[in-house]
Formats: C-alpha cells, structure tokens, sequence
C-alpha cells in the first residue's frame, strides 16, 4: 500500500502550487466497496466497508462525531482519514477537504475516496486508474463506492438499498454492503469488514461518541459475521441503557433495557445474569431467582462467581440472599 508523509499532504493543502517531485508508486491495492452516510434525524455519521483484504477496518474507515466520516481505498493512502477529518473539523465542507488532499497527491488517480461532514456535505472521487469496475455514487447524505468488483452493478445497488432500507444508520449501511455482495462484490471474494457509527454530537469524551466499532478482521463471510456483532452490539447498548437506568431509580426503564438485550440476543449467559443481579439489587429477589437457576444451568462457574460480588458492592451484603441465590446452581 503506497501512503503520502502526513507532512507533505499538509504542506501541500498549506500552499497549493507545492506538489511532489514523484508519483507514489502503488503497491498491493484495497480494492474493496463502502459506504460514507449521514443520519439527518439523529446526526450520526458512518461509514462501513468489505474487501478481499486483511483487516480492512484499519486503513479504510474513519469518522468523528460531529465532524465526518471518510472512505479511503483503492490503493489506498490512510492518511486521507486523518487529514480529511482534521479539515472538516476546521471548517471546511466535506467537498473542499477532498478537493484539497487530492490536489495534494500525485497518486490521485490510484485512489477511490469519499467524505461526508456533519452537515451531510458528500464528495466522492474514483480515480482514472482504479481497476475496474470501479466508480461510486453521491447520493443525498451518502456516498457509495467500490473498485475491482465483478460488475458495475454493485454500487448502484448499494445505493438502492440505502435509500429503501428501514432502520437506523447501522442497519441501512450494512443493508447495503450486502446489496454489494448481491451485486456481485470484489472480484476477488470477501475476507474483511467494518462498520463504525458516530453520535452527532460530540462528547468530548470520543470512546462514549462511537455507537458502533465493529471489525471483521478475517472471514470466509465477513458480512454474516458482522451482522451478527451488530446485533450483539445492539444488546449491550441496551444493557449499558439499563445499567443507566439503574444508576437513575428507572426501575421499569432498566427492566425494559434488560429484556430488549436478551431478546436479541437469547442464551447469553452473562446478559441474564447481570438482569437477575439488577433485580436483586432492586428488592425483587423472587423474580430473580429464575434468572440465576437458567445462568447457572449454562455455566455453574457463575454461581461460584456470586459470592465474590458483594465485596464489591455488586450485591446486598446478606448471606442468606447470597445463599438463596447460590442455591439454584444446578447439584452434581
């Protein structure tokens, strides 16, 4: 993968007349297919991808809360997400900060880029040389891309479902890399995955602004896999959701939380037992009780686990609630 010095591009967006004195030579590329899309309810920004190629999620997708996402593929120059998000965030619009790194690179014509701001600004470049089929679409707050595919009809139906798909940013992303997949896909096949939604609004606390961080790394179905982890992430928002209404005396509100996390996803150990735990701690041991005897028929470990738990404050201090509980473990 050939990549620009960080300093260069910057000097270049600085002075536009500098340029390099030699075209990058392109080494492997990450031909590969994604999405760059704004949510104008919410403000979330995303971007999701899939390649034949390691670990995709770790040079094509970027995205900041309240400033842009960007796609950078083909062969690929990562410094495009940084330099691309660092811009936005100074004020340029989504087209100007494409247009200005572009400038800045004389592998331009390798490159397949897209960037989206929080304004829901989009630019898309697919450059001359990217192996074909290769080209995007700019649709209304996204952007859909994709080079060495089996046909020209991949992005076009990526866009499609996009724009049809119901559901939340994550849901409509990835409805359309799998329209993508449909299509067709990388010629090559299919190894890697990513998908990462912002909030719109930034926190200041960047771990606490990302919805969705989701990376298949390597997968003979990278696009199955990732759904599934979307739907685990799903759950544990809501768990996270219920542990807030906990900390907010949201008895109903926390239950609620609880209950949608383990319908997603049904015989996870650990979802139910942390419920069961929150219903003790609200006084409702009775209701408990159901709960830890399923946990503990999964994995007995978990009632060895119980005991531990009021030291650190996790469960009433009272032997007899503790032994109550420990009691539903299955006997040997």
């Amino acid at each position: 993968m050939s990549r620009l010095p960080l300093a260069a591009a910057a000097a270049a967006l600085v002075f536009p007349a500098a340029s390099r004195s030699a075209e990058p030579v392109p080494h492997r590329p990450v031909h590969t297919y994604s999405i760059v899309a704004r949510d104008p309810a919410t403000g979330q920004l995303g971007v999701a991808v899939q390649s034949h190629w390691f670990s995709v999620g770790a040079s094509v997708p970027w995205a900041e809360a309240g400033v842009g996402a960007v796609a950078t593929q083909s062969f690929v120059d990562p410094s495009y997400g940084p330099l691309g998000l660092a811009l936005m965030r100074a004020g340029r619009s989504a087209p100007d900060a494409l247009r200005g790194l572009l400038a800045a690179d004389e592998g331009r014509e390798v490159r397949q880029v897209a960037m989206i701001d929080a304004q829901g600004r989009v630019a898309a470049h697919t450059g001359a040389r990217c192996i074909e089929a290769a080209g995007h679409h700019v649709g209304t707050n996204y952007s859909v891309q994709a080079n060495l595919m089996r046909s020209d009809a991949v992005w076009p139906a990526m866009a499609k479902a996009f724009e049809e798909t119901k559901g939340d940013l994550a849901e409509r992303m990835l409805a359309a890399l799998e329209a993508g997949e449909k299509a067709g896909g990388d010629i090559r096949g299919r190894q890697s995955a990513a998908l990462i939604v912002v909030s719109g609004k930034p926190t200041g606390r960047p771990w606490a602004d990302r919805v969705f961080d989701l990376r298949v790394d390597d997968s003979a179905a990278p696009l199955p896999e990732l759904r599934r982890l979307l739907t685990l992430q799903r759950a544990y928002n809501l768990m996270n959701d219920g542990d807030l209404a906990v900390e907010h005396r949201d008895n109903e509100g926390a239950l609620k939380a609880y209950s949608g996390a383990e319908a997603l996803v049904p015989g996870n150990a650990e979802m139910v037992y942390w419920h069961a735990v929150a219903l003790v701690n609200m006084g409702r041991v009775d209701d408990s009780l159901p709960l830890f005897r399923k946990v503990f028929a999964m994995d007995p470990s978990w009632a060895t686990l119980t005991p531990r738990l009021p030291k650190a404050g996790l469960l009433p201090d009272d032997a007899k609630v503790i032994g109550r509980i420990v009691a539903e473990a299955p006997r040997r």
